[in-house]
């Protein structure tokens, strides 16, 4: 009798097991073309992926392999970010341009190969060169593992929502006009919805239309693959229910209003019980300082099955652009879901206690117009991109690509929030990195400050997932502040947006053995070296170390 019960497990764990965990490996071909579009009344080149904006969409289930080879047939260099992918031990597949792999060159491919380990939700790709992202940008959509339902009530269909920007000139040189001036760059003209701008003054546009069924609950996987806007989105006379963001759950919670920052996701349930008709669909800016940014709403429509064709929309009104208590209660609203099977596991004891300011600068430029350019800066340091990717240096122990002594604390303490108009502007530049043991915690306090100018920063950490355990206006108080952190279900992220004069703490374990870049994930600003580098020295074992370089690695 009890062989006949081994023999049984025995057959259940060769038979049944695989089958409930499948995977599978999932193969993509990208191909960097140019592209002709109309927009705004005005037709230019971009450049796309297989001449589809936004790109297509990668489909996975957790635990699945993605193969994805990309070829370069444009004359500009390209990589590709896949945003919130852990890259567990695959950083060679990570894709900012030089800091984890070289630039793909026109005419050559690389294989971008990970596995999507312990991940399920909504994710984005994006191009991590120059302003690329512009257009060459998708959604990673990744289901749980075969019979693994979600944790809230299934929906009867899904729907990929992505939003962004749009200029009627070429992106790049928009970019490189401002590298040679030293100014700011042009902003957007407008915003769009899934590639579409909507109706806008002087030039009529039929826009997006999401089509609903009365009665029918949507999955809306809404992605903000903006370059330097943060927005809020709305649909006239609707609430939807907030179930995940950067691909990890959340407490659920209703709201008309979605608050969502460049590079961020957020799931929501939308449940069409209103009634037949159209209702309009509105993405406008935030923008709660004197910084110049692209104030048209995008207007796209969600259209009732059943509705009379020319029927007037529903109107709604957005936020005012300057909104801060509308992004408070969202982000104040956003609880990880922290059940027995999702579990908030959050460094509850810290190994590096680290405090960065973040924020901008003026340093000296002799071709600039002014004799100046603007800068940003991360404890007053601007990050300069060195010409070999730090990776490579980190695997081959390269010497003088890189430092590790990028410092834990501001060089100079100041009232960070206060009136520093008298304060010297000017940044020291270098490739510096700061270096962590395998597996040791971080906290991490991210400390926006006022010289020039205050703003909201949408922060963006590779290769990890953090928990933002708290998050404040003013300066940070290291004494009363961490009294009131949640350590118990805090929102469990890949981007956090910093509040304006303020700060936000998250705390991770490096448990990932790399160099990750953090970064500002406004396009403005990392091109002004508002930037760092963590480099995450191998474990013990090949479980915990970082795997050899593909043998098709781009050379710089």
């Amino acid at each position: 009798m009890e062989n006949y019960r081994a023999r049984a497990i025995l057959l259940l764990v060769i038979f049944i097991f695989p089958a409930l965990v499948e995977c599978k490996v999932r193969l993509y071909d990208f191909r960097v073309v140019l592209t002709n579009t109309t927009k705004l009344c005005s037709t230019k080149s971009i450049v796309t992926i297989n001449g589809k904006f936004p790109g297509p969409t990668i489909n996975a289930r957790e635990g699945d392999n993605v193969n994805i080879k990309l070829t370069n047939h444009v004359q500009y260099n390209v990589t590709i970010h896949w945003h919130g992918v852990r890259q567990l031990r695959t950083g060679w597949a990570d894709g900012p341009a030089y800091i984890t792999q070289c630039p793909i060159r026109p005419g050559q491919s690389y294989l971008y190969n990970f596995t999507l380990t312990g991940q399920r939700g909504t994710l984005l790709w994006h191009a991590h060169i120059s302003w690329l992202r512009a257009t060459i940008h998708g959604a990673i959509v990744i289901l749980p593992q075969k019979g693994v339902p979600y944790p809230f009530p299934k929906p009867d269909k899904e729907k990929i929502i992505i939003l962004g920007e749009w200029w009627k000139a070429d992106v790049e040189a928009v970019v490189n006009q401002a590298t040679q001036t030293g100014l700011p760059p042009n902003i957007s003209d407008a915003h769009i919805v899934n590639g579409q701008t909507g109706a806008v003054p002087g030039c009529p546009s039929q826009g997006f239309t999401l089509h609903v069924e009365s009665g029918k609950t949507y999955l809306l996987r809404i992605i903000n693959a903006a370059l330097n806007d943060e927005l809020f989105f709305k649909i006239a006379g609707h609430n939807i229910t907030v179930v995940e963001v950067d691909a990890a759950y959340t407490k659920p919670f209703s709201t008309d209003t979605i608050f969502i920052g460049p590079g961020q996701t957020t799931n929501a349930l939308l449940t069409a019980d209103k009634s037949v008709g159209k209702y309009l669909m509105a993405v406008s800016p935030f923008m709660d300082t004197v910084v110049a940014v692209d104030n048209v709403t995008a207007i796209a429509f969600l259209r009732y099955k059943g509705t009379i064709a020319f029927s007037p929309p529903v109107l709604t009104t957005t936020p005012a652009i300057n909104a801060t208590p509308v992004t408070s209660t969202f982000m104040d609203n956003l609880r990880s879901l922290n059940s027995k099977k999702y579990p908030a596991n959050v460094p509850l004891t810290v190994d590096h206690s680290l405090y960065f300011t973040i924020g901008v600068g003026i340093d000296p430029c002799a071709t600039c117009v002014n004799g100046s350019k603007a800068v940003g800066a991360i404890n007053n340091i601007s990050f300069i991109m060195p010409t070999t990717a730090l990776l490579q240096a980190h695997y081959y122990s390269i010497s003088g690509v890189f430092t590790d002594d990028f410092p834990a604390m501001p060089p100079n303490s100041f009232n960070y929030t206060g009136n520093n108009t008298a304060l010297n502007l000017q940044t020291i530049n270098g490739t510096r990195t700061y270096r962590l043991a395998f597996n040791s915690t971080v906290q991490l306090v991210l400390q926006g400050t006022t010289i020039i100018a205050p703003e909201s920063h949408p922060f963006h950490l590779h290769g990890f997932n953090f928990f933002v355990v708290g998050k404040g206006f003013g300066n940070f108080d290291a004494d009363n502040d961490p009294k009131k952190f949640n350590l118990a279900d805090p929102v469990e992220r890949n981007t956090i947006s910093v509040p304006t004069a303020g700060w936000a703490a998250i705390r991770f374990r490096a448990d990932n053995p790399g160099v990750w870049f953090l970064h500002c994930h406004l396009e403005v600003h990392t091109t002004w070296g508002l930037k760092m580098v963590f480099v995450v020295d191998n474990g013990e074992g090949p479980d915990e170390s970082l795997l050899p370089p593909p043998s098709d690695l781009p050379n710089c």
